[in-house]
């Protein structure tokens, strides 16, 4: 029997990276620092979830470019109001690449490009500025 633990993403700014997933609800779980492997892995889950659904980043300290080939498909959270999370996430300056238009379901992308879908329990009556909000790009 196989359990799942935790879906890992490589980030390059760590600070960025937690205050984005805070937007959405998670919250950081522990740290841990390798001086020998040069990495700093951080491990954030929503509150409840500790060892069920984490999500682990990976901060390698020597500067790495990460393409699009290095990351897949996307992560995914029901929050409590996909109206108020997306609100939080655009007034912190990040792009709703897939607003959520039928107050159900958004993608956004974290600092470092991982797409985060975003799911309504149900679905919220349509709202502005959502519905006439365009598509930011692939997500």
């Amino acid at each position: 029997m196989a359990k799942f633990l935790h879906t890992m993403i490589r980030v390059t700014d760590p600070e960025a990276t937690i205050a984005f997933f805070k937007l959405i609800g998670l919250e950081e779980l522990r740290r841990f620092d390798s001086q020998q492997g040069r990495f700093t892995l951080i491990f954030l889950a929503a509150p409840g979830q500790d060892g069920i659904a984490e999500v682990e980043l990976t901060y390698n300290w020597d500067p790495e470019e990460y393409g699009a080939g290095r990351n897949f498909g996307h992560l995914a959270y029901r929050v409590d109001n996909v109206y108020e999370t997306c609100g939080a996430l655009l007034a912190a300056g990040h792009t709703i690449h897939r607003p959520p238009r039928d107050g159900h379901m958004a993608f956004v992308k974290s600092p470092d490009g991982i797409s985060v879908e975003l799911l309504q329990d149900g679905n919220l009556p349509p709202a502005e500025p959502w519905v006439s909000m365009p598509n930011e790009g692939s997500w």
